[in-house]
């Protein structure tokens, strides 16, 4: 009989009323589609940053990540390979090992880091394939080839076919020197990528820096952003007590994941704006509810009715409200997010922006159970506690003093 009469209170304005659940659909649509949005945004650099630079996880020496030491090694790649092979959610792995060295052209001399990598299964882990501008990727079986930067070929002032002379230490604390011929020139958009790096075949670089068949890394792509804590957890304890470590994307690029962090924070302030702006229309709303039913409380008190019970009504009729334009809420921010997660948004103007954190121009929301909840749930709580201060004043009411008024 309550939740009856508490219905039968909400429509009796019923233009109050639809304005008030607007306001709440409103909030809870925009919370839905801007949560989806980050968070899609969000799986987007993350999957853009590691198909760049590091994978999803790494394999690595025990300390190689804090110290760069290039002694620190993976000594027997091809076991922890057959170690890979046997965790579910691993699409691809490749072998890496890499070296600060000096870089010289016929007219200038730079530092850079020397990369090896394998030709057939770096593409399975990374888009630098797809960076390329002028010439073509390494080739299978090739010898002396180098792709470089952008920015380090126009400092050194080396163009296709040039041929480039690398010194750098080996392993074993010997002289690293050999001559690469320039096959191909990137640009990732990333200057600093494009300013550091040159990449030569895997087998080249070994020869040359005395790594008697070691890797400084074993890159690991995960099926899915999801699955890499599990394939993280199971790696690690597959390869307990060889002196290796399994380290993720996050680990490996700590900067990504702060502006990832800065980011939640500012979405979050916002979305606290928006909610305290609904909480201000609800709690208006029902401040007049009361101001003008003073007299019907009086009189439903005056024949017996509790104040607990009076309060318990007027909870009904704001959660009832509230429950109303939440549901209406995640019906159309489900709906408006999952037409943009099929369609995309196009960020024009920024292209270039974009292009320098290798992000792409069309960018998709991803709707997910969590962000389709966190939202509606935090107006649903803030609703209640927003509605239980006048609810609460009917307590305070003395029957004389609300027979009187109105």
């Amino acid at each position: 009989m309550d939740f009856r009469m508490a219905w039968r209170n909400v429509w009796r304005h019923t233009r109050r009323t639809l304005l008030t659940v607007s306001a709440i659909a409103f909030a809870t649509l925009l919370l839905v589609f801007m949560l989806s949005w980050q968070f899609g945004s969000y799986n987007t650099m993350i999957n853009s940053a590691v198909m760049v630079h590091t994978g999803h996880l790494q394999v690595l020496a025990e300390g190689y990540e804090e110290e760069k030491n290039m002694r620190l090694v993976v000594p027997e790649p091809a076991s922890v390979a057959g170690i890979v092979e046997q965790v579910r959610g691993v699409s691809a792995y490749a072998f890496r090992a890499r070296s600060f060295s000096l870089v010289s052209s016929k007219q200038r001399t730079y530092g850079a880091m020397v990369i090896g990598i394998e030709p057939e299964r770096e593409p399975q882990v990374s888009t630098l394939g797809s960076f390329m501008r002028q010439g073509a990727f390494l080739s299978a079986g090739a010898s002396n080839e180098a792709i470089l930067g952008r920015l380090l070929a126009e400092n050194l002032k080396a163009g296709l076919g040039d041929e480039v002379v690398l010194l750098g230490q080996g392993r074993d604390g010997s002289i690293a020197a050999t001559v690469v011929r320039v096959k191909g020139i990137f640009s990732s958009g990333q200057d600093e990528f494009d300013r550091t790096f040159l990449h030569i075949p895997l087998s080249l670089f070994q020869d040359v820096y005395s790594m008697r068949g070691a890797v400084h890394e074993v890159v690991i792509l995960c099926s899915s952003l999801d699955d890499v804590g599990r394939v993280k957890q199971e790696l690690s304890n597959r390869l307990s007590g060889k002196d290796l470590a399994v380290k993720d994307w996050s680990e490996l690029m700590p900067g990504l994941m702060e502006a990832i962090k800065m980011d939640l924070v500012s979405g979050f302030i916002f979305y606290i704006i928006l909610i305290v702006v609904v909480a201000f229309s609800i709690l208006n709303t029902f401040l007049m509810v009361i101001f003008e039913r003073t007299r019907e409380f009086g009189v439903m008190m005056a024949v017996g009715t509790t104040p607990g019970r009076l309060t318990r009504i007027l909870l009904m009729e704001s959660m009832t409200m509230a429950l109303i334009g939440i549901a209406a809420g995640i019906v159309l921010g489900t709906v408006v997010t999952l037409y943009f997660e099929s369609h995309g948004i196009v960020i024009s103007g920024a292209s270039e922006l974009l292009e320098q954190f290798g992000l792409p121009e069309r960018m998709f929301p991803d709707l997910s159970l969590l962000s389709s909840t966190i939202g509606p749930a935090v107006v649903l709580v803030i609703t209640f506690f927003t509605a239980l201060y006048p609810a609460l004043k009917v307590r305070k009411m003395r029957v004389v003093d609300a027979l009187m008024k109105g």
